[in-house]
């Protein structure tokens, strides 16, 4: 029995519990009422509802039968003829032995039906009408509290209605009997669900994938892969950015921790290969599921039963470490956890904003979608998404694109003529819910300037204001292809590396890099002789000192060093033509100094990292512009 429900039988409990008399002296009716009440402490609520409506019937007074009877109504989930009955007790508060109490008392019930049914602005005028009626005793209860907080809830949350439309995935998806828990890739491209053909012991639960073609028609969903899907039961997924990493929970496999175990796959050279347990730093001997990647892979936020939590299903967290392996698994603590359930946690693509669905913060009855934003590494308080995409019915999973423009959802859909459907629905994101800057998403391939051949190379985006790395991917052995997240305002340097070939590094704004369908990035097989321009090394103006914003490509460079030790380099400063030919060749020369001495400060022998300076003298572009003569304030790096 769900919460609300509890909360009205604690309360009818208290009500009734004492009563020595009722409101009607027909002994035959309080019979029936009586015989009503010992079907409902068996729980045969059909029989109950029936010996109550006997009673409603012989006694058209019996104000105790009403209360009860609607609440059972609640119960079974008959609403509105728990709303009729209500309305049929409150015509009858004008009999001579009408009390407070049932006025109180009808007044509750109709409240908690007015929620039920989503009709929050007239639960809240129905409360504040009631209100005044409880006992003080009442007003300390916990059911009441809660009541009432909830109630203050609505009261700021009924004047921030947002109108959204919900569209439903067109054909060839929602093809089948139930589909759920939907995620999609950074460029929008794929989708991936779980799908179960029913809900009998025998129906399993697989992961589907679709692919969306440039006219916006969905290809006809097909198994994500055999290594993936088994006799077992697979779904729950998560998948990083570019597809080529995948969490999804199995349920009572052989090699399982628990009941239900977190399973990580990885896409190599266009195919997956066959996952593997995430082991018990990440999984327990209790529920693990409902996992949700960072967009580069590296934070897995999941939910679990587990021990040590703060009550019912929590949000935890791993956080994979430099040698592949994950962390053991930590609660997110008790600003998004509580001691009821909180469940389905979606990081968003920024990595600074964390979606999840709840029954323990304020809401509107059911599972409500949260909001926690992270700042300065901590979850702040969770915000309520609002009405209407929270309802009185419960929202276990929300996906926004990378774009945020649209929020994917499931939607259960049933009848007492057809089985219960759950079915895959899109609306526009909300722009008012900030979702902080907007990202972009660029696309390419990565390949060996000579051969042609694609490189599975590392690509790091890193922001130069605080060397932090924001998002880091492989592309893909195969074909070469990857697809990196840039946020819009960032100041940040893209570093491509593979061992064995010169890094290639891009200022992104200055190289407008995002959102760019076909990069071409082309990395270099180191040899004597061959050079790359050391982008990201900033000098204050006119001067030679590196500036804090330069650490992270000469981090990249001693990296270099280290990988390869039998490469000696020659470090060159660069000038544009401002200034006399003497200056510049002293300041070209000094700047490569300062990025020589730091690398000898980082171990290196000076004669690893030899220096010149060529001023003015070998331009990369003309100095006809402001933009040009930028491009041609640089140092390059020579392999000697």
């Amino acid at each position: 029995m769900r919460p609300i429900l509890a909360g009205i039988l604690l309360f009818l409990t208290i009500s009734f519990a004492n009563a020595q008399s009722y409101s009607i002296i027909d002994g035959k009716a309080i019979k029936l009422y009586r015989e009503a009440e010992e079907f409902t402490l068996s729980r045969q609520y059909d029989s109950a509802i029936e010996k109550y409506q006997d009673a409603i019937n012989r006694e058209a007074s019996f104000l105790e039968a009403y209360v009860k009877l609607a609440q059972l109504q609640i119960t079974v989930g008959e609403l509105e003829n728990a709303e009729k009955t209500v309305i049929a007790g409150k015509s009858r508060l004008s009999g001579k032995n009408a009390t407070t109490q049932h006025k109180a008392d009808l007044g509750w019930v109709l409240t908690h039906v007015y929620l039920k049914q989503g009709r929050f602005k007239e639960a809240y005028q129905e409360f504040a009408a009631t209100d005044p009626l409880f006992t003080a005793s009442f007003r300390r209860l916990p059911n009441y509290l809660e009541m009432k907080s909830q109630m203050e809830f609505l009261a700021d949350q009924l004047e921030n209605f947002r109108q959204i439309e919900k569209e439903k995935l067109p054909e060839p998806l929602n093809e089948f009997r139930l589909q759920y828990f939907p995620v999609l890739t950074a460029d929008g491209e794929q989708i991936l669900f779980t799908k179960r053909d029913g809900t009998g012991n025998n129906d399993k639960e697989d992961i589907f994938m679709a692919f969306v073609s440039p006219e916006g028609d969905w290809s006809k969903p097909q198994s994500i892969a055999q290594t993936i899907n088994s006799p077992y039961n697979e779904g729950t997924c998560s998948v990083t950015a570019d597809g080529n990493i995948l969490i999804y929970t199995s349920c009572d496999a052989p090699d399982s921790e628990g009941s239900c175990d977190l399973y990580i796959a990885y896409k190599i050279n266009g195919m997956w290969q066959r996952p593997r347990n995430m082991g018990k730093n990440v999984n327990s001997r209790s529920w693990d599921s409902q996992p949700s990647l960072s967009a580069d892979g590296r934070i897995l936020f999941f939910s679990s039963n587990r021990k040590g939590g703060f009550g019912g299903n929590d949000i935890w967290y791993s956080v994979m470490q430099n040698d592949a392996s994950w962390s053991e698994a930590k609660n997110l603590g008790d600003v998004v956890n509580t001691p009821k359930d909180e469940i389905s946690p979606f990081m968003f693509f920024n990595n600074e904003i964390l979606f999840f669905s709840s029954n323990g913060h304020p809401g509107f009855g059911g599972m409500d979608i949260q909001l926690s934003k992270v700042v300065d590494g901590e979850f702040t308080k969770p915000e309520n998404l609002g009405w209407p995409i929270n309802d009185q019915l419960d929202q276990v999973a929300l996906f926004i694109t990378a774009q945020k423009d649209y929020a994917y959802f499931t939607e259960l859909t049933s009848s007492e003529k057809e089985h219960d459907r759950s079915l895959l629905y899109r609306f526009k994101f909300p722009e008012e819910i900030s979702l902080g800057e907007n990202l972009t998403v660029t696309e390419g391939k990565v390949f060996n300037s000579e051969t042609g051949e694609p490189i599975d190379a590392t690509l790091s985006l890193v922001s130069l204001v605080n060397d932090s790395t924001l998002y880091r991917f492989n592309s893909d052995g195969k074909t070469g292809a990857f697809t990196m997240i840039y946020p819009e305002k960032a100041i940040s340097g893209l570093y491509v590396e593979k061992k064995g070939y010169l890094p290639k590094i891009y200022n992104v704004e200055r190289d407008n890099i995002k959102n760019v369908k076909d990069l071409k990035v082309e990395l270099v097989p180191v040899a004597a002789g061959e050079e790359f321009v050391f982008e990201n090394v900033f000098f204050e103006f006119d001067d030679y000192s590196l500036k804090p914003e330069s650490i992270s490509s000469l981090k990249r460079l001693v990296k270099f060093l280290s990988e390869n030790p039998n490469v000696n380099i020659l470090i060159i400063g660069h000038t544009d033509n401002v200034g006399s030919a003497n200056y510049n060749q002293t300041l070209s020369l000094q700047r490569a100094k300062s990025v020589q001495e730091y690398l000898t400060s980082q171990g290196f022998h000076h004669g690893r990292v030899l220096v010149e300076g060529k001023g003015d003298k070998d331009p990369m572009v003309k100095n006809d512009s402001p933009e040009n003569k930028a491009l041609n304030r640089r140092i390059t790096i020579k392999v000697l």
